[in-house]
């Protein structure tokens, strides 16, 4: 099979499709035939050496996949040959077959074709952790969401705003339009404006309930500035760097919480209970049509190094799906 294989790391260069052995799925795995990937910004650290994925024999990135079962193993028998399905996975996903748990799949929802329900798996199940699990957003409460013309801010303000909460997004100005759009009751250009201010003025000086950030860096002191007393702030990628200095004190005296997570360290049961929380809770949420993937641009698999290129530009509002090659 075709895969992209990292033997080194750098830039897009490194990028190299080789032909590998198509893997075999253990006692509880099931081999999915791949006819779609998409990328996040852990394929790009990864890329350069900062974020290495599980130990295995080639190492190939890509942690969501859409596809087709195709084999199982003895004991995989909760899914039929054939099924379409979606997931997100510790690494493999850069390829034109892969093998995962059978219970780490999800059933595509009705209405959603197979290529694009590849935008789902990772940025929905990393904003229903952050906002529901781990930040506990409740009705009427507020959160600041950052970066949310990304695929994780698409997927968290329409969670957001499904469940009653008010919202407010960080975006540069060519992405705020589909933020208001998908719901956003407050949308702030952080080029141009100081997002605790706004924050400030919007919530009369009281702050908001939860925050999510994917940015890190300068913004975390700030977010403590933009918390309410006994705040949430979810903390899930660093793009901005991984230090930051706070004042402990603002900590302190509001009794905020800051919780970190990231989906691909978790242990396959961790994984387990996420993905059957997520087909309860947010996968007939799509068949409904309260909820739908907001996608940027196709590319095919043989451009992947032009998609990471176009990844790195920050331009893309919500995701990038990679179409493997046809049968």
């Amino acid at each position: 099979m075709e895969a992209v294989v990292l033997d080194k790391y750098g830039d897009v260069d490194v990028l190299q499709i080789k032909q590998v052995p198509v893997p075999k799925p253990g006692p509880t795995e099931v081999l999915v035939k791949v006819a779609a990937t998409a990328l996040n910004r852990a394929d790009l650290l990864q890329r350069r050496g900062l974020y290495p994925g599980p130990e295995a024999e080639y190492e190939i990135p890509g942690i969501e996949f859409s596809g087709t079962i195709e084999s199982s193993g003895e004991a995989a028998k909760m899914h039929p040959h054939g099924t379409q399905v979606m997931g997100i996975v510790g690494g493999g996903g850069y390829a034109e077959y892969l093998v995962t748990d059978q219970q780490q799949i999800m059933p595509i929802p009705s209405g959603i074709s197979l290529v694009d329900a590849v935008a789902i798996p990772e940025v929905w199940i990393t904003a229903f952790d952050a906002l529901i699990d781990k930040g506990k957003l409740l009705p009427n409460q507020k959160c600041l969401i950052h970066a949310g013309g990304s695929g994780v801010g698409t997927a968290a303000i329409q969670i957001a705003k499904e469940l009653g909460s008010e919202v407010a997004v960080t975006a540069s100005s060519p992405k705020l339009e589909i933020c208001a759009q998908l719901g956003a009751d407050l949308t702030i250009d952080y080029n141009q404006e100081d997002f605790v201010d706004k924050v400030k003025k919007w919530t009369n000086s009281i702050g908001v309930d939860v925050i999510l950030d994917v940015v890190g860096g300068d913004y975390l002191e700030k977010n403590l500035r933009c918390a309410t007393t006994q705040g949430r702030i979810v903390q899930v990628g660093a793009m901005g760097g991984g230090k930051s200095e706070i004042n402990l004190g603002a900590v302190l005296q509001k009794r905020l919480t800051l919780i970190g997570t990231v989906l691909r360290s978790r242990s396959i049961e961790e994984k387990i209970v996420i993905a059957e929380a997520f087909k309860s809770r947010i996968t007939p949420k799509f068949e409904d049509r309260s909820y739908r993937p907001v996608i940027d641009r196709y590319y095919s698999f043989h451009e992947i190094a032009e998609a990471h290129t176009y990844m790195e530009s920050n331009k893309n509002i919500g995701k990038i799906i990679i179409e493997m090659p046809p049968n």
